[in-house]
Order: structure tokens, then sequence, then C-alpha cells
């Protein structure tokens, strides 16, 4: 999975269910590192209602990391929850990696994924996804609130989802570990107890060609730790551990914290 699929799906996973009346607006700060160098910051902004959900993620590389892999991406997500199930309207993903733009976008009929947008095509880098395997996905982005009400009804992060971003097909998975006690940090805002769920996830499909099959379907795992530290506002993912393919171990701290919408919708 990439950088941001390991995140996201790691940001709700405890976020209680919201009163009916509730419109709740807010964003995070993360600051990722890997081998003792600043590889990486995230900003996140979103807003839920039982109605209707928004989120959008910005991050880019920085440092000596990103002198050499320059890169930023936004993404963002506009959903209804149809039977306490998730319903994406739209998915958009654009950014620059490897000296090229990349954009995604994706209109949802009556819940099966359209792609409207795709640069570039997958027709000279990727293998073709058979149409059966993405029938009832959904975008990367909407499982992390599926998960959110399933931990909040029942006090575990236990749930599996599989995605869908017009170029790959990913299963994912989590599970609850408990409460654990973090001990300071420079790079962190956050110290104290915090609950842990540990996560995984799987490419299933849209394999790049060249490239070792077995190495792109070797699960990915990590683990995260959430704690209360916005007034009003539900837990937060205040330290993320995860594996990547381009720097290994690396871990994400959380930074800055605060009310309001911090990011544009479409």
């Amino acid at each position: 999975m990439s950088f941001k699929a390991v995140f996201l799906i790691a940001f709700v996973l405890v976020w209680p269910v919201l009163p009916a009346r509730a419109d709740t607006e807010f964003h995070v700060s993360y600051a990722a590192y890997s081998h003792f160098f600043h590889i990486m910051n995230l900003d996140a902004s979103f807003a839920l209602s039982p109605a209707r959900y928004h989120l959008q993620i910005n991050y880019h590389t920085t440092g000596f990391i990103g002198a050499l892999f320059q890169g930023h991406q936004q993404t963002s997500v506009d959903g209804v929850w149809v039977s306490n199930r998730p319903q994406p309207l739209w998915f958009a993903d654009a950014g620059y990696w490897r000296g090229q733009w990349r954009r995604v976008l994706i209109d949802y009929d009556r819940g099966q994924p359209i792609v409207r947008t795709l640069a570039p095509e997958n027709d000279t880098e990727r293998d073709p996804i058979p149409p059966q395997m993405v029938r009832n996905t959904v975008d990367t982005l909407s499982p992390m609130l599926l998960l959110m009400r399933r931990v909040a009804e029942t006090g575990r992060c236990e749930t599996s989802a599989q995605t869908f971003d017009a170029r790959r097909v990913a299963e994912i998975t989590a599970r609850t570990v408990g409460m654990e006690n973090l001990e300071p940090t420079r790079r962190s805002t956050f110290s104290g107890p915090a609950l842990r769920c540990d996560f995984e996830g799987r490419q299933v499909a849209g394999f790049v060609r060249d490239v070792d099959r077995n190495e792109l379907m070797r699960p990915q795992r990590g683990s995260a730790w959430f704690a209360n530290l916005i007034h009003g506002a539900p837990p937060v993912p205040v330290r993320i551990s995860f594996e990547t393919r381009w720097f290994g171990e690396a871990t994400m701290y959380i930074a800055a914290e605060g009310p309001g919408f911090a990011g544009p919708r479409r």
C-alpha cells in the first residue's frame, strides 16, 4: 500500500459516532521520520455528520528525502451514509511523483465506481483489473469512516475493507491490541496512554508490470495509537508506525491539531 493508504486506514479506527445534529470539523498535522530523517509532512482536514462526510489530506516529501524524491499529493472524498454504510459520491486524487503529474477522478453510480479521469493511463504500466474485482469496492478514504462506526459500536478495531483507486485493488484488515503508554519525544506534541490498533494491507490487483509480483503482494503492516487531544472532538492518531516501499520502516508523529476545516472543498 502507499504511504497515503496506510495513514488513512489508521486515521479513524476509533472515531466515535457523532450526535445526530452535530457537524464536526477539525484538522491534524503530522511529521514522518525514517532512519532519523524527516521524510514527509501531512495535513488532514475533515467534516462529518451522520448523513454526510468529507475528508481531505495533503502531504509532501521534505528535507533530504524531499530533495531526492520530490513529491506531493492531495486526496479528497465526499460521500453519504446509506443504511449505516459509507457510499462515496466522488473521489479525487492528484499529485506529482517521479517527475510526473498523476490524476484520478472517480464518480459513483448507485455505489459502483466510474473512472472519469486517469492520468497517466494504466495501459503501459499496470496489468488490467478484472471488472468483477472492482464491483462494490469503495475509495481509499471511505472505509475509514465505516471502521469508525463499527469501532464506536463494538469498542474494537476488527474490520476489513476492499478498495479501488483506479489503479489498484487492495484488501485491508485491522485488529485491536489495547492500551499502551507512549514515551515523550521532541518529535511529537503527545505522550501518555493511547489505544493501539494494528493494521495490514495487501494489494490483490492492478500490479505494476516488470516488478516482482510476490513482492507487490507481500502484506504491509503497521500500528496506530489514538488519544483524545481536541476539546469536543473524537480521538485522533497521535503516532503511526508503518512500512514503506521507498524508505522501509517509518513513524509519523502528531505535530499540531485544532478545530476547523483547513482545506478547500469541491
